[in-house]
């Protein structure tokens, strides 16, 4: 009964627009399930067919673009000390540490916080506060977001493929991978980053 469910949803109209709103809402609210919405849906599509692959490929990565764009516009609108959160000492040290790495390129620093929720949205709101000009923002930040959006997708994708005939457990699994990832990725990071300010 719940995999016809999952099967309903997977095939409703709304499952790409939901998908879109949860990606998008994750790029300015960390503690939205953005990866997992990627990974649960590529996990469906692979499973179920539908919905189609390619469109939730496309729909993530339109929809961490606009996400992202978003928190750089209003960091170039508000910069990063307005708001109360902005001046807690934790933050302050993530825009610092944003700061610098958009000072030594922007491409690289763009396309790695893709994948890190929390360093995302420092790196997305500083990019806006320090102006990196938007040409080249809108490049790096368009990569990023595809690559991120394949790499979800395609990560429910396999599993959805190795079990095509249990959806429920597909997207179970999927989601358990794409949590495990995102802590691997979090964890790394963390450790890269503390070995630079030695």
């Amino acid at each position: 009964m719940i995999g016809d469910l999952l099967t309903s949803v997977a095939s409703s109209p709304w499952a790409l627009p939901a998908l879109f709103a949860l990606v998008f809402a994750d790029a300015v609210l960390v503690i939205v399930p953005g990866e997992v919405a990627v990974t649960a849906t590529g996990a469906l599509a692979a499973a179920t067919g539908s919905p189609p692959l390619v469109a939730v490929v496309i729909v993530a990565a339109v929809a961490a673009f606009c996400g992202d764009a978003l928190c750089y516009g209003i960091g170039r609108v508000a910069g990063v000390d307005r708001w109360r959160w902005m001046r807690h000492p934790r933050v302050r040290s993530a825009f610092a540490w944003a700061g610098a790495r958009l000072a030594q390129g922007t491409a690289t620093v763009v396309f790695t916080a893709r994948f890190i929720p929390f360093a995302r949205l420092a790196v997305n709101l500083t990019a806006g506060a320090t102006r990196v000009p938007p040409g080249r923002y809108v490049v790096a930040v368009a990569v990023a977001a595809t690559a991120w959006a394949v790499y979800q997708a395609v990560i429910g994708a396999a599993i959805g493929t190795l079990l095509p005939d249990n959806p429920i457990v597909a997207v179970i699994a999927s989601i358990v991978v794409a949590i495990a990832l995102g802590l691997v990725i979090d964890v790394a990071a963390a450790r890269l980053a503390g070995r630079r300010t030695r």
